[in-house]
């Protein structure tokens, strides 16, 4: 028999890990409460129509479609041809994002919403991609998104949520990457390619994964222009100072309306950000570009010291809700990547010592008579909300002993014949190694405490 084993790109987590990633979601959960943000959850399934044509060509690649089942299935195999569609084999696929399904859910839900309307999400996505350090088939995302409003001071409070969450979990040397999707669209216009938008972004997007000759030639292979490329070449490599690049994009874009209300944009958030001194983290990349489609004003991607990749990403969405028949409202929110930050503080050693929740009470099984004495105790204790466990067995007092350990257990309670008889409980504290023969109520006074 083969061993049991998992798919690529998806991992077990044992308790003391999912210690580590619990510290991670109540951290963020903490910081999204305090600036507002409710809570909601979609589910991991979706029809597929729902959320293909979202995330462009590549995402719809890496989306995990489910087949039907019976008689759909048996159909479609049966009139198999040339002219079949996937939709005639899967009508279902496991949710690549938070965000499409979340659009989705405000127009269903629009009803019981107040606008602006702000929530968190902690769930779980699926990709078909390849598995590699860092990238996985099975990830969960943190989202903190708001709908019902074009302020710009929504992109402001990303960052300072940014700031908070990544100081909390003391992230090494995090930098939040800012751009502006029209920035992008106006240099696109400005190249004489303002239809190969989409094509533009894509490639530059993997600059840091595949360097820039690559870009050009993907763009190249795209049927963008040499010529357009050429033009493209200084306002990839901007480098400088905010105000030089900022100067730089303006001279750039000055015959582009959008791309100039793209800079506007950033001015306002860069001035707001350094008003409320979060803006230290903060650089301007104009490379940056986001390969999701439906990005359309500021988009977010933070990095780390000693990490390859992004950690976090977000961005301006004003026209996902138009997708599902609710026109004329604005979205914008940024995602933690859980996963990712989960490797950031493994490799650096950054979660806190003793993580899992530590047994308060553990009491030793000496046998069936002193079990049935000392249930109704553990019931009494649980009432108190105290985390307390009986050994199933009465093996032997090494073996309890061990367990005791291996639970982190605070006391360890001892109730046998002569306990009993005198009305006391022998408590050891298993800190201190002191032990004490005290009553059950003095116990539980203690506990309460």
């Amino acid at each position: 028999m083969s061993k049991p084993s998992i798919p690529k790109g998806t991992r077990d987590f044992i308790p003391k890990e999912m210690a580590g990633r619990n510290f991670i979601f109540n951290t963020a959960k903490s910081v999204f409460k305090k600036f507002g943000f409710q809570q909601i959850e979609t589910p991991a399934i979706e029809n597929l129509k729902t959320l293909t044509g979202k995330y462009g060509d590549e995402g719809d690649q890496l989306m995990f479609k489910l087949l039907n089942r019976g008689d759909k299935f048996k159909k479609a195999v049966n009139g198999i041809s040339e002219h079949s569609k996937e939709s005639d084999f899967a009508e279902l696929a496991l949710k690549y994002d938070l965000t499409v399904p979340f659009a989705r859910f405000v127009v269903q839900n629009r009803n019981e919403l107040t606008f602006p309307f702000k929530r968190y999400q902690i769930q779980p996505v699926w990709r078909a991609d390849r598995p590699q350090k860092g990238r996985y088939r099975e990830f969960y995302q943190c989202d903190v998104d708001v709908v019902g409003t074009d302020s710009l001071l929504c992109e402001v409070e990303f960052i300072q949520i940014f700031n908070e969450v990544l100081t909390a979990l003391k992230i090494p040397g995090f930098s939040i990457k800012l751009n502006n999707r029209k920035i992008l669209a106006g240099i696109a216009e400005v190249v004489g390619e303002a239809d190969k938008i989409i094509d533009i972004t894509v490639a530059i997007d993997k600059l840091d994964k595949i360097g820039l000759d690559k870009v050009n030639e993907e763009m190249i292979a795209k049927g963008v222009s040499q010529d357009a490329i050429n033009k493209l070449r200084p306002v990839i490599k901007l480098s400088g100072s905010l105000d030089g690049k900022i100067a730089s994009l303006k001279s750039f874009l000055k015959e582009s309306q959008i791309g100039m209300k793209g800079v506007e944009e950033l001015e306002f958030i860069f001035n707001y950000a350094s008003n409320l001194n979060v803006a230290h983290s903060l650089e301007l990349d104009v490379t940056l570009a986001r390969g999701l489609n439906y990005y359309t004003g500021a988009i977010f991607e933070v990095t780390c010291e000693g990490f390859k990749g992004s950690i976090c990403g977000g961005g301006r969405y004003d026209g996902l809700t138009d997708l599902f028949g609710l026109k004329g409202v604005s979205g914008v929110g940024v995602s933690f990547g859980a996963d990712r930050i989960y490797d950031v503080l493994l490799d650096n050693n950054l979660f806190p010592e003793n993580g899992l929740e530590a047994l308060d009470v553990f009491f030793v099984n000496f046998g069936e008579k002193e079990e049935r004495f000392v249930m109704p105790l553990v019931s009494e204790l649980r009432k108190e909300n105290v985390s307390v466990e009986v050994y199933p067995s009465a093996a032997k007092m090494k073996k309890q002993m061990s367990y005791a350990n291996a639970k982190d257990a605070r006391f360890v309670v001892l109730v046998g014949e002569s306990e009993i008889e005198s009305g006391l409980i022998r408590v050891k504290n298993m800190e201190s190694g002191d032990q004490t023969d005290i009553t059950f109520d003095v116990f539980m006074d203690i506990m309460k405490k």
